[in-house]
């Protein structure tokens, strides 16, 4: 399975010490070069420690035109359009994307798309976490993610937690 990532998702699941969730999910997460420029050069020695992980793997876009093009067009970062159109060149299974516009795009591109959110409840469906209540006030509380109230809720309803 072929998952590709954006930085938001890998840096905001490296604050709350769950990024070894994508490693049980997926054994290999593949980053394009531009998301490893940003998680290097993150503040933050947690983010950044991130490219250390073996099952973290970098690669190049052989053509950077639809990342250029996202940008310019369509208003994303660097990291999430390079995500997008990594993913569409490696034929990903799976592209991890949070931000909404990104999220948009790569459904119009025909994506499948997973958010942090539904890494947690494929977690918990493996019996890989608990609960996905506290990750979620760890997201809100230590990494600034941002959920509206009724999708904190409705993420409840669908892990079955009170």
């Amino acid at each position: 399975m072929i998952v590709v990532s954006d930085t938001s998702a890998l840096s905001n699941l490296a604050l709350v010490h769950h990024l070894w969730l994508l490693e049980a999910i997926y054994q290999t997460v593949i980053i394009p070069d531009v998301v490893a420029n940003e998680l290097a050069a993150a503040s933050n020695p947690t983010i950044s420690a991130v490219l250390q992980l073996t099952w973290i793997q970098t690669q190049s876009l052989t053509n950077s035109q639809l990342a250029d093009q996202l940008q310019q067009d369509q208003g994303l970062d660097a990291g999430e359009a390079h995500a997008i159109a990594l993913a569409l060149e490696l034929q990903a299974d799976d592209l991890l994307i949070d931000e909404r516009l990104g999220r948009q795009e790569a459904i119009r591109l025909g994506l499948s798309i997973i958010g942090i959110l539904g890494i947690l409840l494929v977690a918990k469906q493996r019996s890989l976490i608990p609960q996905v209540q506290p990750i979620m006030d760890a997201l809100i509380n230590q990494a600034g993610f941002r959920i509206s109230p009724q999708l904190y809720q409705r993420i409840l309803v669908l892990a079955q937690e009170p």
